[in-house]
């Protein structure tokens, strides 16, 4: 397997931010959500929330427990509360391109996969984990038409990943697991491009994320395995906070958890609606959308305990295969969202 180890180096990151956002920032798509509220006194703790998430469509909003509070209207309002007074959301291609622009400070709250938000914890990127929005993020491993039929047969051949996201843990581990670890050779290329890549047959498969994995199925690619088929493969998606931000509003993680529960327990209550808005804001079939996010992947609490288990196996594995710079303890990252007397 040849692929290079992806965990960000601080010392070059900032001066790289500049050059990367002109790229990708530059061409995120972003919205801003104020509510006009003659009542609200502006002091000088009032801000902005720039809010960064995953979209391989440029979409202007995200999607899950957040994206459907702040469709639904009440985010800010809550938000409001600890002088918050606008939501900006900025769209990446990746979690690494995430993390520059978390180094660069154009991001106060990230929304991504928990690959590079621990890689870029243990590269000491000075965020604080908030909670988990998805828990059981699943992978398929998609195959071009007339191509391989079984992971054995992907010996010689090129895979495709996106470099540094929860897509490239799954296919690295799935590799190992399989005894083909150097048997592979592993081709970095953003979703967009690896999908373009695989459908003219330029690689044997790629990792496939959440919506496309199933949307690759429907046309006729064959799916060769499947993250949710391995225990420790699947990944969760993590929200966290700039450490600087919460010095600004140190109540978020706490007032932010209880946005998310009342969300999620509004999904649950609407999933219909709820899949009709994340098939709008993606562009896929809403048949793709029930496949790829199953409401019970949302979970109520800040960090359940089976989403701690997965964090846990993900960050050792990193630190284990050396694509994690250092250990730390979890519980360490994790910011105080405990409710206050």
């Amino acid at each position: 397997m040849t692929t290079q180890p992806f965990s960000p180096k601080l010392s070059t990151l900032a001066a790289s931010c500049l050059l990367l956002l002109s790229t990708a920032c530059s061409s995120n798509n972003t919205v801003s959500q104020a509510v006009p509220n003659p009542k609200l006194e502006v002091t000088p703790n009032t801000s902005t929330l720039r809010l960064g998430f995953i979209s391989t469509n440029n979409s202007k909003a995200p999607t899950g427990p957040t994206g459907w509070a702040m469709q639904q209207g009440k985010l800010l309002p809550e938000l409001q509360k600890l002088g918050i007074t606008e939501v900006k959301t900025l769209s990446f291609p990746n979690g690494p391109n995430l993390n520059e622009a978390l180094v660069a400070g154009e991001v106060d709250v990230g929304i991504y996969g928990d690959t590079p938000a621990l890689v870029g914890k243990a590269s000491g990127i000075p965020t604080r984990l908030i909670g988990q929005e998805q828990v059981g993020m699943n992978s398929w491993l998609v195959a071009k038409k007339n191509g391989p039929r079984s992971l054995a047969e992907l010996k010689g051949q090129k895979v495709a990943t996106s470099k540094g996201s929860y897509l490239h843990r799954y296919l690295i581990g799935l590799l190992q697991e399989s005894g083909l670890k150097d048997k592979v050779t592993v081709v970095h290329l953003l979703p967009s491009d690896a999908q373009a890549a695989l459908e003219r047959g330029d690689v044997a498969a790629i990792a496939a994320a959440t919506g496309t994995g199933p949307l690759l199925k429907s046309k006729g690619y064959p799916v060769i395995d499947e993250a949710i088929k391995h225990p420790d493969l699947p990944g969760t998606s993590v929200t966290v906070a700039t450490e600087n931000f919460l010095a600004k509003h140190p109540d978020l993680p706490q007032k932010w958890n209880q946005i998310k529960q009342a969300a999620v327990k509004d999904i649950k209550a609407n999933s219909e609606a709820y899949y009709k808005f994340h098939a709008q804001v993606t562009g896929y079939p809403l048949d793709v959308v029930k496949a790829s996010f199953p409401i019970e992947q949302f979970p109520e609490e800040p960090l359940p305990a089976k989403g701690i288990q997965l964090l846990e196996g993900t960050k050792k594995f990193l630190v284990s295969q050396k694509l994690a710079k250092s250990d730390f303890n979890l519980t360490d990252w994790v910011a105080d969202h405990k409710d206050k007397k």
